[in-house]
Order: C-alpha cells, then structure tokens, then sequence
C-alpha cells in the first residue's frame, strides 16, 4: 500500500539522488558552455560563430543560446522549472545536432554528434521526470507536477 503522505508520483531518495546528480552534471556543463560564449568568446562572437555553421537568424540564436545554456544550466543545478528548461535545452542540442554536428559524423573528437547526443537525451530525461525531491520543483510543488504537465 502506497505511503498516504508522499505522493505516487513522488520519486524514491534513490531516484531523487539520480535526478540531482543527473541535473547538476548537465547543469553545469550548460552553465560553462553558456558562459563561455557570454565571457570567453562575447555575444557578437558566438552571433558569428553561429552564422559560420549555417544557423539561420545567428544574430538572435547566438546570444539567445548562451543566456539559455547559462541561465538553464543554473535553473537545472537548482532544479527549478526544471521540466521546461530541460526541454528548451533538448531541442537546442537536437537542432545543434543537427544543423552542426551531424555531418561530421558521430566521434564529437571528430566534431560529430555523440556528445550534443547526451546532452539532448539528458534534457529529455529531466523533462519526462522532472527534478526529484531534491529540488527547489519539489520544494515548491510538493511532488506535484503542474497541471499543464500532468
């Protein structure tokens, strides 16, 4: 019999301990990637960097993927809003995955494919699962997912 204070859809502690260790490693290799295009290599760089691999409207995408990836990252290691900005960064590495890496194959030493891979099926996984208990997600929602995602 269910435990009556704890949600069904609530996740074991080990389930939990996963979902955080699954979030902070992709959370933080997001907030590197996003703060070396903010930092590093500045937004009109990557707006460039970004025409140069064919992505179609750079001077938005560039900048607006870097905010993501840094802003999201930290939103994932939080684990708040985790359910959409895990998907919003899934669907930035499928088209990275496609429009840029998908040509050179599937070894990323070789500039292919594999690594956006992980990072996409990583977003895919959050979004499906959501946080865990250890999140601000859980803290704020009880457990319970928001209805629009139910």
């Amino acid at each position: 019999m269910p435990n009556a204070t704890v949600p069904a859809s609530v996740p074991s502690t080990a389930a939990s301990v996963g979902l955080l260790i699954l979030r902070v490693a992709l959370g933080g290799i997001f907030i590197a990637h996003g703060a070396q295009k903010i930092f590093e290599d500045s937004l009109p760089a990557t707006a460039d960097a970004f025409a140069g691999m064919g992505v179609p409207l750079a001077p938005v995408l560039g900048p607006a993927v870097a905010v993501l990836e840094l802003a999201g990252g930290i939103l994932l290691v939080l684990g708040l809003l985790t359910r959409p900005i895990a998907l919003l960064l899934a669907v930035t590495m499928v088209v990275a995955l496609v429009l840029v890496h998908l040509p050179a194959g599937f070894w990323a030493a070789d500039g292919g494919y594999e690594y956006v891979a992980v990072l996409a099926a990583g977003g895919v996984a959050l979004a499906l699962t959501g946080a865990g208990r250890l999140s601000a997600d859980h803290a704020f929602l009880r457990g319970r997912a928001p209805r629009w995602l139910a």
